[in-house]
Order: C-alpha cells, then sequence, then structure tokens
C-alpha cells in the first residue's frame, strides 16, 4: 500500500537523514520561538511593541518560511539531496550560484544525455546487454575522470580504462561503436566545457558586501534592514555550508573525490582545479581530432562565449591549455573533408581571436612552436579570405583592436587585412 502511494504522488526515494535532521531541528527552534512571541504578547498586551518584539517576531516568520521551504524540497526533490550526479563532482555544482555558459542545443542536448544515463547507473535502472550499455560506462568512466583528483593513483588508472574502450572500439570499426565513441566524446567534451566555465565563476564569485543581491540591498533600504538582511544572510550562510559540506562528504563517501568549499586557499584551489579540467578538455580535443569526431568539438567551441570572455583573466597555465585547443580546432577549419558552416567559423574567430592576442604565449613556457603559430596564421587568413566582404570586415577590425593593445606579436594578420582593404578599394573603382 505504501509503494503504491509512494509511485502515485511520485515519491521515489526517502529523503536524507541529514536534511531530516536540519528540518526536525529548525521545527523545534520555530515552535519555541512561536511560544516566546505569544507568551511576550500576552503578558504585555496593554504595552506597544518595542523593537525588540518586533525583530523576534520577524526572526520567528523567517524560521516558519525556512521550514516550509525545507518541507518542499524533501517533498518534491528527495533525490536531489541524496544522490545527484551533481554531487558526485565533489561538490562543485552545488557551491555557489552558477550560470551556464550558452554553448548550443547540441551541447545541452549532450549533458542531458550524460545526466539520463548516469541516472541508469546509479539507480540500477539498466536494461539488458546493447551498445547503450557500452556507451553508459564509457560516459561514466569520463565523467570519472572530472571528478578523481590528477594526484590520485586511480587517475591514471581511469584515463587508461577511457583510452582502451575508445581505441577497442576504434579498431573493431564497427558503425554502431564508432557513434558510441562519438557521442561519449562529445558528452564529455561539452560537459569538461561547462565544469571548466563554472569553475571560473567559482574563482571570480563575489563576496562579501560586494556580492549583495539586489534584493538584499532592497531590504537594506527599508528601516531596521540592515537586521535583517544580516539575519537573512546567516541563515543562507548556515544552509550554503550545510549543504556544501554534505556535497563533499558524499562525494568522498562514493568516489573518493574532494569537494569545493569557499575558505582559505580558494584561489590556489580553483586555479588547479582549472588547470586539471583544461588538460582533460584538451586531452579530449586530441581524442575527437584523433578519431574524425572534431565537428562536435567546433560546434561547441564556437558557443563558448562566457568560456572565451573569462578565459582572458585565467592563469598563464590554463590560457595555454585553452589556446592550445583553440589552435587545434583552428588548424581543423581549412580541412576539405569537414563539412563546417560559415556561421560556426565566424563565431570561432570572433570568439577565440582574443584569447590568441592577450594570452601568455610562451613566456613563461612554450605553447606553441613559431611552426605552429605560422600555421595557425594561414589557417586564419584562409579562413577569413573566404568570408563575405562585411564579415571580413568584423574579425579583422575586432583583431586589430586586441592586437593593437596587447603585447604580443602573434598573431599577426597584417597581411589578411591589406588584402580586405584591397578588396574594397577594387570595389569603388
Amino acid at each position: 500500500m505504501a509503494a503504491d502511494l509512494d509511485r502515485q504522488y511520485g515519491y521515489t526515494a526517502k529523503p536524507s537523514s541529514l536534511l531530516n535532521s536540519i528540518f526536525m531541528s529548525t521545527v523545534n527552534m520555530a515552535a519555541e520561538m512561536l511560544v516566546s512571541v505569544a507568551a511576550s504578547s500576552k503578558a504585555e498586551n496593554t504595552e506597544k511593541w518595542k523593537l525588540t518584539d518586533h525583530l523576534r517576531f520577524m526572526v520567528m516568520l523567517m524560521t516558519w518560511l525556512m521550514v516550509w521551504v525545507l518541507r518542499s524540497l524533501m517533498d518534491h526533490f528527495p533525490c536531489s539531496l541524496s544522490s545527484s550526479p551533481d554531487y558526485l563532482l565533489g561538490g562543485l555544482l552545488s557551491v555557489g550560484s552558477f550560470q551556464l555558459s550558452p554553448y548550443s542545443s547540441s551541447s545541452a542536448e549532450a549533458l542531458s544525455s550524460f545526466s539520463s544515463s548516469l541516472d541508469l547507473i546509479l539507480h540500477d535502472r539498466v536494461d539488458g546487454p546493447s551498445v547503450k550499455a557500452l556507451e553508459r560506462a564509457l560516459t561514466h568512466i569520463l565523467a570519472l575522470l572530472n571528478e578523481t583528483p590528477a594526484s590520485s593513483k586511480k587517475y591514471q588508472f581511469t584515463m587508461a580504462m577511457a583510452d582502451k574502450i575508445i581505441e577497442d572500439n576504434a579498431g573493431n570499426g564497427h558503425a554502431e561503436l564508432l557513434h558510441v565513441n562519438r557521442k561519449a566524446l562529445a558528452s564529455s567534451f561539452a560537459r569538461t566545457a561547462t565544469l571548466l566555465y563554472r569553475s571560473f565563476q567559482f574563482q571570480s564569485m563575489p563576496s562579501g558586501e560586494d556580492g549583495d543581491s539586489w534584493h538584499m540591498r532592497a531590504i537594506k533600504a527599508i528601516p531596521f534592514g540592515s537586521c535583517i538582511a544580516s539575519y537573512m544572510k546567516g541563515i543562507s550562510m548556515c544552509f550554503n555550508a550545510a549543504f556544501s559540506w554534505f556535497a563533499s562528504a558524499t562525494g568522498r563517501l562514493q568516489r573518493g573525490g574532494p569537494g569545493i568549499t569557499r575558505g582559505d586557499g580558494q584561489d590556489h584551489y580553483g586555479e588547479v582545479m582549472a588547470e586539471k579540467l583544461a588538460q582533460e578538455l584538451l586531452w579530449i580535443t586530441n581524442k575527437l581530432r584523433c578519431y574524425g569526431y572534431v565537428n562536435e568539438a567546433l560546434v561547441q567551441w564556437s558557443f563558448a562565449s562566457g568560456l572565451a570572455s573569462l578565459s582572458l583573466t585565467a592563469s598563464p597555465r590554463v590560457q595555454g591549455c585553452i589556446v592550445k585547443i583553440s589552435a587545434i580546432l583552428f588548424g581543423e577549419l581549412t580541412r576539405k573533408e569537414l563539412e563546417i558552416s560559415r556561421q560556426v567559423k565566424f563565431r570561432l574567430l570572433v570568439l577565440w581571436i582574443p584569447l590568441f592576442c592577450h594570452a601568455s604565449n610562451g613566456l613563461a613556457y612554450p605553447v606553441l612552436t613559431s611552426s605552429q603559430k605560422a600555421d595557425i596564421e594561414r589557417a586564419m587568413d584562409e579562413v577569413i579570405s573566404s568570408f563575405p566582404a562585411t564579415d571580413q570586415e568584423v574579425i579583422l577590425t575586432n583583431w586589430l583592436q586586441d592586437y593593437a593593445v596587447s603585447v604580443s606579436d602573434w598573431p599577426n594578420l597584417r597581411l589578411t587585412y591589406d588584402r580586405w582593404c584591397q578588396y574594397t578599394r577594387e570595389l569603388v573603382t
């Protein structure tokens, strides 16, 4: 009977013991405050309320509001607080308020496909043996690679397992197995790029007074608003700390991965995590190019506007990895056998040429060799020359703006710029 009711009302899992404990503690605190406020009102019903009475009443209301929020979470999101795949990332996805970079619909579909397939693995709802099972296994291993610390001895083990499955599938040559490689690698590229973008956001997330949201500033503007805002901020910090601790503990117990929390060493840890993700994204990009699936990466990279913007302020080592990824993809733009739309090529050039201009190219350690830089310049020149004159103007104007204020001498597209000027003169004559 109970199981039937659970299915009827959509309950698929029981709330975690930690959430139950927080809920009961909050209920008890709210009940005590209600009794206290009622007793105070009864004893002093002939007098006006003092400031402390008003504050106590507002605190009571906020506490009961928290009770309602917790009850709603327990009723409607039981699984997301106990066994969500996001917690397998070591708490990265649950800290702060992140916004996804607007990659593309294909990127979103890849992330959705990854989440659904990982849900099947985690909840033991896998169907019979099929090629889909191999795809889920490869996707699962690539997800584990993201969350396993690079210092762990199991990191190379996980990467070797992924390499073997990909190579064996490619060696078999069957169309369905090749599709498994393509879909799993494309999904992993989207997931890793999104995690890298979120790690950049995490590093740049403001804290303290500068991080107040608009509704907190609005509350501070009313009388006694500072006291109310301080209380609300304290409540928010407590719950964020509790959820972050729970996410970190869950990640360590289930997968042995570290959690990310804001505190001492946040910037250093964020840079280490960003470098790890950038290295993994470079590895996935090389796999996509090696096995002929680079078109997937080109489309997703052309929509990564948020990542392109935040990478300008990344550390030199992270920038070096992103420069290598962009260089690899730019080199593929001139391949005749690839069907790449003009819009994808245009977006790639507009988004990533600024990083080439402003990144620390070879100042601390070599990123690209002289021959590689020359090859990338020739590829950009060939692609830009194939565009209409109006598109060339946009790309070259933006390049000149960035190149003129940067300390780097690469990429030098002066010959391309002169050719466009000469073409424009010929239109007049």
